[in-house]
């Protein structure tokens, strides 16, 4: 059952990785799209019957931005599944510890005062930073603080998130009026950047933080049920969210620092995993992924085509997606 599960959903991710990178301002079909990822691997078990032009369209543009999509979408909805189990929260998302507030302050910073010092990877290394460095810092308010429980650790999350937006937003007043688009663009979240060599990163930090978080789902599952249950159960519940929240910040990083601030796919995919598969964390975990991945790689391509040849921002579109279905959610559950 379980083999013929992930076989359903690798199928799924691989028919939707094929029908995103041929849609676009220029369609490309189906076909040609798989045959020049096989001449690309394998050179020359497929005669060429395309162009250059198409050839570095699918290759050097669409299947990175692809791949981008699908890493992001399961990262944040792994990060999701986690928070809301340790928290006990079900409006926990990536960005409750201030992660894509640091991330902004860093890239607002490379884009409007630096300048790309570091060349293309300028952005997301600072972006990156950023994040991690908004980390450390609640996590030393929450130290200081004595805050081990999960609304202390919530609150001074959200309180240095505000401090921070204040100094992006100080940042943006003092920087030059001309790229504010391009900040504006980068905070609505956008994967049209991605290059083969960036997704190196996203990978190394959400393979194996990912199949951590999933090893922990035992851990999950008492944390779901309170404090005192974990504690009953052998769980330092403290200490334990903490490491949660150490690995969910590294993936979040990484993930805002590669594509902009992306929201409600952390919110909103692992409540539709709960409601398909329960809410046992050894399913929700990897189901969240496979999920999240899905659907980011398909907001990102009604992005590309619902304005085409302009790239809407996909953080629109996951908004969008992620109101109507709590909408939806208020409506089943008046209660």
């Amino acid at each position: 059952m379980r083999a013929a599960l992930f076989a359903l959903c690798l199928g799924a991710l691989v028919l939707s990785v094929g029908v995103a990178v041929s849609v676009g301002a220029v369609p490309i079909p189906f076909g040609t799209v798989w045959g020049i990822a096989l001449n690309q691997l394998h050179p020359g078990w497929i005669t060429p019957d395309w162009s250059p032009g198409r050839a570095a369209i699918v290759w050097e543009i669409r299947f990175p931005r692809v791949i981008l999509a699908g890493l992001v979408g399961a990262g944040l909805a792994t990060v999701g599944a986690a928070l809301q189990a340790v928290t006990r929260n079900p409006l926990a998302d990536p960005h409750l510890l201030g992660i894509s507030s640091g991330g902004a302050f860093g890239a607002i910073l490379a884009l409007m005062h630096t300048g790309m010092v570091l060349g293309l990877l300028t952005v997301p290394v600072f972006a990156f930073a950023g994040a991690l460095g908004a980390t450390a810092l609640v996590l030393g308010v929450a130290r200081a603080a004595r805050a081990s429980s999960a609304d202390r650790l919530v609150l001074a999350g959200v309180a240095v998130s505000f401090v921070i937006m204040a100094l992006a937003n100080v940042l943006i007043f003092l920087g030059d009026p001309r790229a504010t688009h391009t900040v504006v663009f980068w905070m609505l979240g956008g994967l049209g950047l991605a290059q083969w060599q960036h997704l190196l990163w996203p990978l190394a930090v959400l393979g194996p933080a990912g199949l951590w978080i999933w090893a922990q789902a035992p851990g999950l599952n008492a944390m779901s049920l309170g404090d005192e249950t974990a504690a009953t159960l052998g769980l330092n519940p403290g200490r334990f969210r903490l490491a949660v929240f150490v690995a969910s910040a590294l993936i979040t990083g990484v993930m805002v620092a590669f594509s902009g601030l992306i929201g409600f796919v952390g919110l909103m995919v692992p409540h539709l995993v709960r409601l398909a598969l329960g809410a046992d964390n050894a399913r929700v975990v990897p189901g969240s992924s496979f999920a999240g991945a899905l659907f980011l790689i398909w907001a990102d391509t009604g992005a590309r085509v619902v304005i085409a040849p302009e790239d809407l921002p996909v953080g629109v579109v996951t908004g969008l997606a992620g109101g109507v279905f709590f909408l939806w959610l208020m409506a089943r559950r008046p209660d």
